[in-house]
């Protein structure tokens, strides 16, 4: 099944709480069932946003290590 991603957010470079932050507020500019993918620099973001998925009731469709940076898509649905 192929996921279709409606919004990219680059937090590379940014250490916690900013990829959250920035998260929370491009998941809000979505509408319910929209994807978003997230890519990351930093480690904590894993045990972060699933943590956050966790908390306000998105879901966390994947997460994925590519050499330096974490890959993640998250669906709105909440």
């Amino acid at each position: 099944m192929t996921q279709i991603i409606n919004s990219i957010l680059d937090a590379r470079g940014l250490s916690c709480p900013l990829p959250i932050l920035k998260t929370k507020k491009a998941l809000a500019q979505l509408a319910l069932g929209e994807m978003l993918e997230i890519i990351t620099s930093d480690p904590g973001s894993v045990k972060d946003l699933s943590s956050f998925c966790e908390q306000t009731g998105h879901e966390l469709v994947s997460s994925e290590i590519h050499e330096d940076e974490f890959i993640f898509v998250i669906k709105k649905d909440s």
